[in-house]
């Protein structure tokens, strides 16, 4: 394998994930847009300090550009959001925008994408076939929720407790708007929750390719749903069911009725028609259909 030739794929294909143009790239590097494009041709030669300035450039370790250059080269191109399945007017929670989200997804999807490369240029399985269902969503929803503090107003939540997301710049009664972020592999499901609380509530639905191994998102609900107390809540006590076959117990879980899961479908800010059949849902809502409505 020509090494050059690979860093300089491998440069140009972050760079263009990050939607940086190579004269940008260049100036944010200090260096021309000349050797920059000789780079990524596999023309020059990387010295240690260019190559340490790019990786800083792109938000990438060095040891990151290395082992994703010398990865495996035949696997399917890493998933990007959809631009034509955002929905631009769904109401999203204060301060936070359509590019924040698209940001997001295609970190958190890079994010496994690379760690999954790196499985198998090892000979080991995809990641997904260590982790049972319910601890990979929540795995993805952690990741996730990284990549919306690192490119939003949305900020982790200092005390680890609900939400899992603040903007410290929005006050609503006094404490900062919050986000709580959930993942799940049953599109349109609705959601899932350990509190059932009021607030702001991201419902993200992801697909698995097997051949490619890569994590993709086809659909994301956002909606400000009513906690159980609420006199019309969006949220039904679903208690802690046993497992059948192992007989162990969940934690106590609140599902969303199908007032809030409608709430959720509505807020579809992003959705992949090829995916999801929106069509054959049920609706139920108090009040007139908003705008925004599916």
């Amino acid at each position: 394998m020509d090494t050059k030739a690979a860093l300089g794929r491998y440069i140009r294909q972050l760079r263009e994930q990050a939607n940086l143009t190579q004269d940008r790239l260049a100036r944010k590097t200090g260096i021309s847009y000349q050797y920059l494009s000789s780079l990524e041709n596999g023309r020059e030669n990387f010295s240690i300090d260019v190559l340490a300035a790019l990786a800083k450039s792109l938000d990438a370790p060095v040891q990151q550009l290395v082992a994703g250059a010398f990865a495996e080269r035949d696997v399917a191109p890493i998933p990007t959001a959809n631009e034509g399945y955002f929905r631009p007017n769904v109401p999203l929670p204060p301060g936070l925008k359509v590019p924040h989200l698209e940001a997001a997804m295609n970190e958190s999807q890079r994010i496994f994408a690379l760690i999954n490369s790196n499985l198998r240029a090892h000979g080991r399985r995809p990641l997904f076939d260590y982790i049972q269902g319910n601890n990979f969503s929540g795995l993805i929803s952690n990741i996730l929720c990284d990549a919306i503090n690192e490119h939003s107003p949305y900020k982790h939540n200092s005390h680890q407790a609900y939400p899992d997301l603040i903007n410290p710049k929005v006050l609503t009664r006094g404490k900062p708007e919050g986000l709580e972020v959930k993942s799940t592999i049953q599109i349109g499901k609705g959601g899932e929750s350990h509190n059932g609380r009021s607030g702001w509530h991201l419902v993200a639905c992801y697909r698995i390719d097997r051949e490619s191994c890569h994590v993709k998102f086809v659909h994301i609900m956002v909606a400000v749903l009513n906690g159980h107390t609420h006199p019309r809540p969006d949220w039904k006590y679903v208690g802690s069911k046993v497992n059948a076959v192992t007989g162990s117990r969940r934690t106590e879980t609140y599902n969303t009725t199908l007032v809030g899961t409608t709430k959720l479908r509505d807020g579809s800010v992003y959705l992949d028609p090829t995916v999801v059949n929106f069509k054959r849902w049920r609706a139920r809502r108090i009040g007139g259909k908003p705008p925004h409505a599916l």
